[in-house]
């Protein structure tokens, strides 16, 4: 099975997918989220500061309680450069 990456041009991002989450599910916070997911609060704090990746098993668990298909989950780990970003660093 090919490994899939990054697409050339996108960073990844985990809080972009945590924070869709939050809002679809209404939740109040990283520990709502922990407890809906089932996992220890620290797993969450780990994957928003790029320590942990976003494993399959908790994709699918993301999946389950969102339902956000895992396209989608996955689309939302990527975030697009943009342009400008780009010029800043250059200047």
């Amino acid at each position: 099975m090919p490994v899939r990456r990054i697409p050339d041009g996108a960073d990844y991002d985990p809080n972009r997918v945590l924070d869709a989450i939050i809002t679809k599910l209404r939740l109040k916070n990283d520990a709502a989220l922990s407890r809906v997911l089932e996992v220890a609060p620290p797993v969450i704090s780990k994957i928003r500061h790029n320590t942990l990746p976003i494993g399959a098993t908790i994709l699918l668990r993301m999946h389950e309680v969102s339902d956000y298909s895992i396209r989608e989950l996955r689309a939302l780990m990527v975030r697009e450069k943009a342009r400008h970003d780009e010029e800043a660093l250059a200047a």
